[in-house]
């Protein structure tokens, strides 16, 4: 403690002080100079005490920072006193708890990525092995003309699943990772709609599946078109798949002064309750998706549209059909 160089100085000042007042008290009266030294002796002892204490709790909270260094986010210094010290306590406590939570975050975050590259893995997993197999049985000289150009299209085939996949996962971890500045356009719905059937309008005239729009022109929001469009896409490819031949799907939007709002429904074979909660989870492949299936396309959509204000709900009873319903907010409310 006495080797701190400003305590030397005050001390220094305080004897400085002490002495000069005991001098002046002598040419009063020994009772003053004995009263002067008295009480010099009991501020200074009681100053060095209390400078101390301090040094003993300060000394305490490096221990604690030191534990916290550690990795030990368990200790609470919380003081309901005033004070510098309890401030400082405080503030510590403080500083720790977000600590704690940064690491809880950063050991989920070890832990999604694992999983992650796990399900990537196993997704990579099955094209690859076929096509490693086709490719085997493509070097046979004796293999007939039509079986070769079969496992060539099946091939082109897996290596177009792979790109879309790795392409797919790519947007997800920008998304994810907060890269992507979304534009805030003022989007017609109308226009919006139209973009994103441009690429099922075909698997749906092969089925022969209805469709049925229902809107005002005038219907806006404030979003980045692409990736908007990307969203659509991905839920009305999911209609289109879970829908039977001669099926429908409908689709409707309106605006009102919080949210403009747009329906997607479908009368196809509907979601399992069981897989409800679990549809827009990366990866995840309920009761009916088919072989092809991935389970990255809704839970690309649910990311893109939450990023943009927007929530996204799903509401289906088996055999009955299936409704998407998305909300983009005018402001955060």
């Amino acid at each position: 403690m006495l080797r701190n160089k400003e305590i030397q100085i005050l001390v220094l000042t305080m004897c400085t002080i002490s002495i000069v007042g005991t001098i002046i008290a002598a040419f009063i009266s020994p009772a003053a100079t004995v009263l002067m030294l008295f009480t010099t002796i009991l501020l200074i002892g009681s100053y060095l005490l209390f400078t101390r204490w301090r040094y003993r709790e300060i000394k305490k909270l490096s221990s604690y920072l030191r534990q916290i260094s550690n990795g030990d986010y368990s200790l609470d210094l919380r003081e309901n006193h005033e004070g510098e010290l309890s401030i400082l306590k405080n503030d510590i406590y403080k500083v720790t708890q977000m600590l704690s939570e940064q690491s809880l975050y950063l050991q989920k975050d070890k832990v999604n990525l694992t999983n992650a590259i796990s399900d990537i893995s196993h997704q990579l997993k099955t094209p690859l092995t076929s096509m490693v197999v086709m490719a085997d049985l493509l070097s046979d000289a004796s293999l007939s003309e039509p079986k070769r150009i079969e496992f060539t299209s099946n091939i082109r085939i897996q290596l177009e699943r792979i790109e879309w996949l790795v392409s797919s996962l790519l947007k997800l971890s920008k998304i994810d990772a907060g890269t992507i500045k979304f534009k805030k356009d003022q989007l017609f719905v109308d226009k919006l709609i139209q973009k994103a059937l441009e690429p099922v309008l075909i698997p749906m005239d092969i089925k022969e599946q209805t469709l049925s729009i229902i809107g005002e022109q005038s219907v806006t929001f404030q979003g980045d078109l692409n990736w908007t469009t990307e969203a659509l896409i991905n839920i009305l490819k999911n209609c289109v798949e879970h829908t039977p031949d001669r099926g429908g799907i409908q689709i409707s939007y309106s605006e009102n002064a919080l949210f403009t709002e747009i329906l997607i429904s479908d009368n196809g074979k509907g979601i399992p309750k069981k897989d409800l909660p679990y549809i827009f989870k990366r990866f995840y492949k309920g009761e009916h998706a088919s072989e092809e299936s991935v389970g990255i396309g809704l839970a690309m959509a649910h990311s893109i549209i939450t990023s943009q204000n927007g929530d996204i709900e799903v509401k289906s009873k088996e055999n009955e059909g299936t409704q998407f319903r998305i909300k983009f907010y005018k402001q955060i409310i």
